[in-house]
């Protein structure tokens, strides 16, 4: 019988991934406050790639929840950080926040993606959100829930909480003025101590008042490759973009591209399809800024970008 998985050590040979080498550069960048990583780690095609096989076996065939709830344990063995999208649909518990930070180390930083529940005003209209769905969402923007659902629960790994992410969908119906009225009010009620960044999907708020705004409360814009969002480089270039000490960037989708037809064409996201030569350099630059101003900063990449984002990373580091 044919093993259900290559030994890593073929697989690392015919696709050139090098292991070893890769955790070298990212553990000399992370001493320098620079982590690189992925937007979450639970995917099978990297099987052989950054997860050993033999080690989510279960009396001798491949198990599904063996891999989902012990591999980020590995994937930390290689990488210094990840951004955790799966805060973004709910609040977890203290018991979820517990068994998630024993996997990883104490070096270890965590992007977090802050829920929907703050930063969604209209729920979307999605079977996944019932009853709620195309409702004004009364809890948006709610800085005591942020502060005692989220922030008192991350308070025993605060040192591990590398950044917390708004990230607002596109906002409909909304002038900039409005978006910078309503934040304004909420950033004023949040405690120091933690690193903010702000992530926005309308491409005309990319402007000098809202540079400004989150210079002022020293909130970072984030860097993001998406859809319908101008090219990272671009906003990189926009004056005043620069907003806050620390980088944050999040390398998504091909720009035009659709994340419904990104997971379609790319998964289940085992190699390189295609490559993205301008996020790659917008990346590689940012990297540098941080090594040579000393600067903390976050790089999360995607599958969705070129089709797997340990491949892009091994690119943009090398």
């Amino acid at each position: 019988m044919l093993p259900l998985f290559d030994p890593p050590e073929e697989q690392a040979e015919e696709g050139g991934f090098d292991r070893e080498a890769l955790r070298e550069r990212l553990t000399h960048l992370a001493r320098r406050r620079i982590y690189v990583g992925g937007s979450s780690w639970k995917y099978e095609g990297w099987l052989g790639q950054i997860y050993t096989p033999s080690r989510y076996l279960a009396r001798g065939k491949f198990s599904k929840k063996l891999f989902a709830e012990t591999c980020l344990g590995e994937y930390a063995q290689l990488f210094p950080t990840v951004c955790g999208d799966f805060a973004f649909y709910q609040f977890p518990t203290e018991t979820f926040w517990a068994k998630l930070f024993r996997q990883t180390p104490e070096t270890f930083r965590w992007g977090f993606k802050v829920p929907e529940q703050i930063t969604v005003p209209v729920w979307p209209v999605h079977p996944r959100y019932g009853a709620q769905a195309g409702r004004k969402n009364l809890d948006f923007l709610d800085a005591a829930m942020f502060r005692g659902s989220l922030l008192e629960a991350l308070a025993p790994y605060r040192e591990q909480v590398g950044v917390l992410i708004f990230e607002f969908g596109r906002q409909h119906a909304c002038e900039l003025s409005e978006f910078i009225g309503l934040l304004d009010n909420f950033l004023d009620q949040l405690p120091a101590g933690w690193r903010y960044a702000v992530e926005i999907r309308n491409p005309e708020f990319l402007a000098a008042d809202y540079f400004e705004f989150l210079r002022a409360h020293e909130v970072t814009h984030v860097y993001n490759a998406w859809a319908r969002m101008p090219e990272i480089r671009e906003q990189m270039n926009m004056a005043g973009s620069d907003t806050a000490e620390t980088i944050v960037a999040r390398a998504l989708l091909r720009h035009g591209r659709p994340y419904e037809k990104a997971v379609e064409q790319f998964a289940p996201y085992r190699r390189v399809q295609e490559v993205n030569e301008p996020v790659r350099d917008a990346l590689r630059e940012l990297i540098d800024i941080a090594q040579v101003d000393g600067r903390t900063a976050f790089i999360f990449v995607n599958n969705r970008l070129e089709g797997n984002s340990p491949g892009t990373i091994v690119a943009i580091t090398e």
